[in-house]
Formats: structure tokens, C-alpha cells, sequence
């Protein structure tokens, strides 16, 4: 395995993921609670549930899956794990998600989803890419399960966007 020597925190893929995740989660809260009770407006093109369901499946969730997925996948398949920049890009992908959709007033709803479903498809890619050269086919399944999350998260977007 190589050594990373850049910041710790892009050393394993849980780091950032879980840590942003804690933090994402508890910031989340701190919004949601007034929103729902009326006393806050938030910023976004979901209502205060809609929003609320949302960020804990696809906000959230999607940074436990990324966490455990990019710590487990390198065990399963023998091949090294993403580190540093890739990694780090990773996760401002996920930032830059969270922050689109809870910013979303008045933004095109396409865009809006286009940079939320940025990190869950380039995490597919990076983790195909480790299934396939370690020739780890039984975890293609993996793949298919983020796919499926994936398009999820693109339909809530849609029915978003119709006003469904």
C-alpha cells in the first residue's frame, strides 16, 4: 500500500465522509427543526419535509455509503484505495451537493440536480474501476445498489421539478 503524506484526513475514505456526514447531519438538524416549526425559510426549492427527507437519504446517507464503500472496496478487491486529491474532490463534490440543494431557491432545478448527483456518480466510477481491475465480480452488486440510489435520488429531483 502507498503512503499518502498529504492531510490525514484524505488518508482513508470513511475520514472525510464520516466526519462530514456528523457534521452535515447535526447542521441539518439545527435547519430542519425551525423550518418545520415555521419560524425559518430555508433557501431551497424543497419545501421543509421534502428537504428534510431529502438530505437524510441523499445528503446524509450518501456520505455513510461513500465512507464504508471506499473503505471496504480496496479490502474486497486487493486493489489500493483513492487517497488524497481524488478523494478530497470527492468529497467537495458531496459539499458542493448539500450546499446546491439547501441554496436551491431560485437556481434552474436541472442544475440543482446535476451537482447533487455528481458524487454518487463519480464515486460509481472510481469503485467500478477497482471492481473491474481487481476482477471482484461478485461485488458488481455493489454497483447496481448505487445505481439504483443514484437514480432514486434523480427522480426525487424530477418530482421536485414537476411539483409532485
Amino acid at each position: 500500500m502507498r503512503a499518502w503524506r498529504g492531510p490525514a484526513i484524505l488518508s482513508f475514505g470513511f475520514r472525510p465522509f464520516f466526519l462530514g456526514a456528523t457534521i452535515w447531519v447535526a447542521l441539518a438538524m439545527a435547519l430542519w427543526i425551525p423550518a418545520l416549526s415555521g419560524s425559518l425559510e430555508l433557501p431551497s426549492q424543497f419545501d421543509a419535509a421534502s428537504w428534510h427527507a431529502h438530505e437524510f437519504l441523499f445528503g446524509y446517507l450518501s456520505a455513510v455509503i461513500a465512507g464504508f464503500l471506499l473503505t471496504a472496496v480496496p479490502n474486497w478487491t486487493g486493489q489500493l484505495p483513492i487517497v488524497g486529491w481524488p478523494l478530497g474532490g470527492l468529497f467537495v463534490l458531496w459539499v458542493g451537493g448539500r450546499a446546491g440543494v439547501l441554496l436551491s431557491d431560485g437556481l434552474p432545478s436541472l442544475a440543482v440536480a446535476l451537482v447533487d448527483l455528481a458524487m454518487p456518480v463519480a464515486l460509481t466510477g472510481f469503485l467500478a474501476r477497482e471492481i473491474i481491475v481487481g476482477k471482484n465480480w461478485r461485488n458488481l452488486i455493489v454497483l447496481t445498489m448505487l445505481g439504483i440510489f443514484t437514480i432514486s435520488n434523480a427522480i426525487f429531483h424530477w418530482e421536485a421539478a414537476r411539483g409532485d
